[in-house]
């Protein structure tokens, strides 16, 4: 039977609440690879029509926000993490390059923080990886891509503080 968005909505709330910290967020990310495997899930909530970023569902208690992403073209981000928040990056369609970075320096109102590159590994559907609050990634996408996508908390009101990278000899 197709996963549903309330099905996977309940299960992750479920995972969330009965096991905080990170046991529950790995249950989620297991659960949005599950999603992942299922087609018509991906084909009714990650197709062609939906936007570079669209919420699917926000909880209003426990604040998680699940979005589905398509990408139509390249498109690259520096390294970042999610202010104080997690994040579940799923694969659905096309191929990520993720950068995980170091943090050599936190960045302030007025200066940038500073990074340094420390692999780069290929998303590939049904691939998800979760990173944690604090955790410096980057995504590089070289063609179309879609992604199902779980925050913490909704980004759209979190501010964040940029990044530079820095070469390993600086």
């Amino acid at each position: 039977m197709p996963m549903t968005l309330d099905d996977f909505v309940s299960r992750a709330r479920a995972a969330l609440k009965d096991h905080p910290g990170t046991e529950g967020r790995r249950m989620v990310c297991d659960l949005v690879r599950e999603a992942l495997k299922d087609p018509a899930f991906v084909a009714a909530h990650i197709n062609d029509a939906t936007p570079e970023r669209k919420v699917l569902y926000e909880d209003p208690e426990l604040g998680f926000t699940v979005l589905a992403h398509a990408y139509k073209d390249a498109k690259t981000t520096g390294p970042h993490d999610h202010g104080p928040s997690w994040a579940i990056y799923g694969q659905a369609a096309g191929e990520t390059i993720m950068t995980d970075w170091e943090c050599l320096a936190r960045p302030t109102e007025t200066t940038p923080g500073k990074a340094r590159r420390i692999r780069d590994y290929a998303m590939k559907p049904g691939d998800a990886y979760l990173y944690e609050p604090g955790v410096l990634h980057s995504p590089r996408r070289d063609g179309p891509t879609r992604l199902l996508r779980i925050e913490g908390m909704n980004m759209d009101r979190v501010k964040r503080l940029p990044y530079q990278p820095v070469d390993a000899a600086a």
